[in-house]
């Protein structure tokens, strides 16, 4: 053997040690978490109204079986409507990424405008509301849910074809939901995901993919326990004993992600895929993704309810079981007395009747009854009357599923209380509603923030060429931006959340701040300016009669900062310019402190002048 098939043979067997490896951790952790799996799918089958189930000793999910045949097993589901009522209401919790500048200089305005519109324009390419919604979900559910941003060097503007005629495009940003069942941190106990030094991303894949992205052939193999298929309030979660819990996936394997956080022997990272026995890659971790461009993970948790010193938090839906199985208890028991009730429990003396045809048609009206002579005539029993108790249970807990859940009836039921008639009232008890989903809340604000910075960074990491963005304003005008990593900064700008808010809200808002004058000048008036800006935020800013010319010279005297700051030829004003408003957004300009060129600065002033001179003041 040469010395060349002597390295070959070792870095082969290196390839293959390292795989087992990765797998025996992938196995490691599955077991280590299980029971948390297990509680994930009880949550599930409950919200999905298979709510005869439990957790045996052993850790897995089997039905209770009845202890009569003649019990009553219906589910009165009140998680799922719960569940739907607080998503409806988390639903607005929609944050919208800004990129607020550190200060007033024309630099920095450029760079968190450029970053705003991308963050705006990324939002709306992968429908980021549908994903928070997704993840939302599954947070609300099982407790957690991730987002995973990547780089996808298959998406975006097609730039043209290589040798072997494969498309190739500048690539762009995506955002995946992520169940908690495909992520498995290294230690169960990490309160936050930089307490994490490992983590691993599993998921089956069909082997025709890994055969597309990595140039392996592969044996698929029928996957009937991983990974679980996502939750579907429509098809509902079934038992085990149904043959149809896990969904079988035909020709899969598991492909397995471990992300190993930088350390001293590795400052990048490592990143390894493994899916069998085949180690198909290995490197640095790929993205420069953290504060300051340091390489990190690609993931953000979301939690319903954060448990202390734990990863995976915990959801709504494992407060209610318990009283969810109190409340199917008493329900069923209850019209168990009822159907005794109505259709009653007849006594007859042994051999008096035909028992069996009694018990088959009983005593239906008009029925002529034969019994043996001198016996006693068969009669109904005294069942009594249904306990009051019965009622009070119920009601009971029913109250406490308000109390457990933090939804209220108003919110769930669309109905108020009945001692509630004030709409003060009212809009208390619906803020309460909201301040007791505040920590869901603040999770979702965290996790696309933090997606907002990872966007960012990926497009600071691979945007390289000038790439064109067009956006829209609420005015109906298209701007078109020319940028490049150059122009972004995911370090020097400031995140915030703010809020998508209906027309409703911001009409009331409006109208409250003309109330109190704080719209209009010193002289009382409300100037055409502030009234096109009015108009915009109402939606009506497209309209032809509903916008002031002075909008109009706000645009042209923008146009020309642009073109002073970038040219050596003198511009000029014009006749017909409204030189007050060109003035205004000139000094704006030049007071801004961004220009620090003596000659735009000189080009300014001359061209304020020019206004001066023409009748402004």
């Amino acid at each position: 053997m040469t010395e060349q098939e002597l390295i070959e043979k070792k870095e082969e067997l290196r390839k293959k040690r390292l795989a087992e490896e990765v797998q025996a951790d992938f196995a490691a952790r599955r077991e280590m978490r299980r029971q948390l799996e297990r509680g994930w799918e009880l949550n599930m089958n409950f919200v999905s109204g298979n709510q005869f189930c439990d957790l045996t000793p052993g850790g897995e999910v089997e039905e209770e079986s009845a202890d009569f045949f003649w019990q009553s097993r219906q589910c009165f589901n009140h998680i799922a409507p719960t569940v739907d009522a607080r998503l409806a209401r988390l639903s607005k919790v929609s944050p919208t990424l800004e990129v607020r500048a550190f200060s007033d200089s024309e630099a920095d305005i450029h760079i968190a405008r450029v970053a705003s519109n991308i963050l705006k324009s990324v939002k709306n390419k992968v429908d980021l509301p549908a994903v928070v919604s997704q993840a939302t979900l599954w947070s609300e559910v099982c407790g957690t849910s991730f987002y995973k941003v990547v780089w996808n060097f298959d998406d975006g503007k097609l730039l043209g074809t290589d040798e072997s005629g494969h498309a190739l495009r500048e690539g762009d940003v995506n955002i995946i939901a992520l169940s908690p069942f495909e992520i498995y941190p290294d230690s169960l106990s990490a309160a936050t995901m930089s307490e994490v030094k490992s983590i691993i991303h599993a998921k089956a894949v069909p082997v025709s993919e890994i055969r597309e992205k990595f140039g392996v052939e592969m044996a698929g193999r029928q996957m009937d326990e991983f990974p679980l298929a996502p939750y579907s309030s429509a098809s509902g979660w079934k038992h085990p004993s149904d043959g149809n819990f896990r969904p079988a996936q035909e020709d899969c394997e598991i492909l397995i992600e471990r992300y190993i956080r930088p350390t001293g022997d590795a400052p990048d990272g490592r990143l390894e895929i493994v899916a069998g026995d085949n180690l198909l890659y290995e490197g640095p971790l790929p993205y420069k993704n953290g504060d300051r461009g340091e390489r990190t993970f690609p993931f953000i948790r979301q939690t319903c309810i954060p448990l202390a010193g734990a990863f995976f938090g915990t959801s709504v839906v494992d407060r209610m079981i318990p009283l969810q199985r109190a409340y199917n208890a008493v329900r069923n028991r209850k019209h168990e007395f009822l159907n005794r009730l109505s259709a009653g429990v007849i006594a007859v003396e042994d051999g008096s009747v035909d028992a069996e045809a009694l018990a088959d048609e009983g005593l239906y009206p008009g029925k002529v009854l034969v019994y043996r002579q001198g016996s006693p005539a068969p009669a109904f029993l005294d069942c009594g009357k249904l306990p009051a108790e019965f009622a009070e249970e119920e009601e009971r807990i029913a109250n406490e599923f308000i109390l457990v859940s933090g939804v209220s009836e108003i919110s769930r039921n669309s109905s108020t209380p009945t001692h509630v008639s004030s709409a003060v009232g009212i809009q208390l008890l619906i803020d309460q509603d909201t301040n007791r989903m505040h920590m869901t809340a603040e999770s979702i604000e965290r996790a696309v923030k933090e997606a907002g910075k990872q966007i960012l960074h990926l497009y600071k990491q691979f945007a390289h060429t000038k790439r064109l963005l067009r956006m829209t304003g609420t005015s109906g005008e298209t701007e078109l931006y020319y940028f490049d990593a150059s122009d972004i900064s995911a370090d020097d700008i400031e995140f915030g959340t703010g809020y998508d808010r209906t027309p409703a809200e911001i009409g009331e808002d409006l109208v409250k701040l003309l109330e109190l004058g704080l719209l209009a000048d010193e002289e009382g008036k409300i100037s055409g300016e502030a009234k096109t800006r009015i108009l915009d935020a109402l939606g009506y800013g497209s309209f032809e009669n509903a916008r002031d010319i002075s909008y109009l010279h706000t645009r042209k005297a923008q146009r020309e900062n642009v073109l002073l700051a970038h040219t050596e030829e003198a511009v000029e004003a014009d006749v017909y310019d409204d030189h007050a408003i060109h003035i205004a957004e000139h000094l704006r300009a030049l007071l801004s402190g961004g220009e620090n060129d003596s000659a735009v600065k000189e080009r300014l002033v001359r061209h304020l002048t020019c206004h001066r001179e023409m009748g402004g003041k």
